[in-house]
């Protein structure tokens, strides 16, 4: 029996879902109330990597009486200065926003702006989990002074909801109006609020009920790969100092009895724990946590595998599956998603890994 590489049909990924029973994070934001959304936005732009790749300096939400018109500032860098922060506002409908809607949170944002509350923003983000509408994202698409001009003639005209408030555009407002770009009100998108959001992925999880879904593991292949070499070539040193005749792997693949057995049974529960492995990498790219629980099963079963009683490769090999599978490792990540090989076959990846013997030298 040669060990040769791995072949065969792609296995589906493992990966995160919603809880039975829930919907999607994008339409769960649609049944926030209006404090949940602001909470959310805040969150979001707390986690919002940059095009310089830092993070906001400073992330405050506002949203209430007094906020001048923004609900969640957040600045690059720590004092609040002229084009160095962002301003995020927070609609909450039950439709796509208007023009009547927007524009009388635009008014009260330039009003703030002539009063000198706060310095002018680089972005004026409006976050709507049910986006702009299409006549105020048609006037937004069609340029910065475009959409400058329908603001102010709706002002001057007390159309699209600024009714009774023509005298409110005062000389310092305009001048405010004309000092702002136009082209910094955009829209931010409920999936980008997300993406920056999952940065978090406990608290995105946490949030949206979102769990981990572990896949079918891998079945156990007719010929052994590359990579089960080390654990493999410590199980023929098992069986030879057992039957105390030399055993190899092309004894165990014309062998019908015990260590055939035993050695499909070994490999069977490595494939379980390369299951989980997979589901590690899947799932927690950027974390060890399969690395993370081979060491507390290594520091679980050390003291068994170690004891003098034990007189053969065959005594520790048993010692050591049969007190890995009675560990509790609760406090590892990934134990939620454990089957009952697992912690058996954990013992052969730390055996591939170099962390274990079964028979002394």
């Amino acid at each position: 029996m040669s060990i040769k590489q791995k072949t065969g049909r792609a296995r589906p990924s493992n990966r995160l879902v919603a809880k039975g029973g829930v919907i999607e994070p994008s339409s769960q934001v649609l049944l926030f109330n209006p404090d949940q959304w602001e909470e959310f936005i805040l969150a979001a732009t707390r986690q919002r990597t940059l095009l310089s790749g830092a993070q906001y300096a400073f992330v405050k939400r506002l949203g209430g009486a007094g906020d001048g018109g923004r609900d969640v500032e957040a600045r690059f860098v720590p004092d609040l200065k002229i084009d160095e922060w962002d301003l995020y506002q927070a609609k909450h409908y039950k439709s796509g926003l208007t023009k009547s809607d927007a524009y009388p949170e635009m008014a009260k944002f330039f009003k703030q702006l002539a009063l000198k509350t706060y310095p002018r923003p680089k972005t004026y983000y409006i976050c709507c989990p049910r986006a702009i509408g299409n006549e105020l994202h048609n006037v937004m698409a069609a340029g910065a002074e475009t959409f400058k001009a329908a603001f102010v003639t709706a002002w001057q005209n007390e159309t699209h909801g600024m009714t009774g408030r023509a005298a409110e555009l005062t000389p310092e407002v305009m001048a405010a109006i004309n000092d702002f770009d136009f082209g910094r009100f955009v829209e931010c998108q409920v999936n980008e609020l997300l993406a920056w959001h999952k940065r978090d992925q406990a608290a995105h999880n946490e949030l949206f009920g979102i769990v981990a879904e572990r896949k079918d593991d891998d079945e156990v292949p007719a010929t052994p790969t590359s990579h089960e070499g080390v654990y493999i070539e410590e199980l023929m040193k098992v069986y030879t100092e057992h039957q105390q005749a030399p055993v190899t792997l092309s004894d165990i693949d014309i062998d019908t009895g015990t260590y055939a057995e035993h050695f499909m049974a070994q490999r069977q529960v490595f494939y379980c724990a390369e299951g989980l492995h997979r589901f590690s990498r899947d799932i927690y790219p950027d974390e060890p946590e399969f690395e993370k629980l081979l060491k507390m099963v290594h520091d679980g079963i050390r003291p068994t595998v170690t004891q003098l009683k034990l007189k053969s490769g065959m005594d520790r090999l048993d010692a050591a599956v049969d007190k890995a599978s009675s560990l509790q490792v609760h406090e590892s990540r990934l134990s939620p998603q454990l089957r009952g090989g697992d912690l058996p076959g954990t013992c052969h990846h730390l055996v591939n890994n170099g962390k274990l013997t079964w028979v002394k030298k």
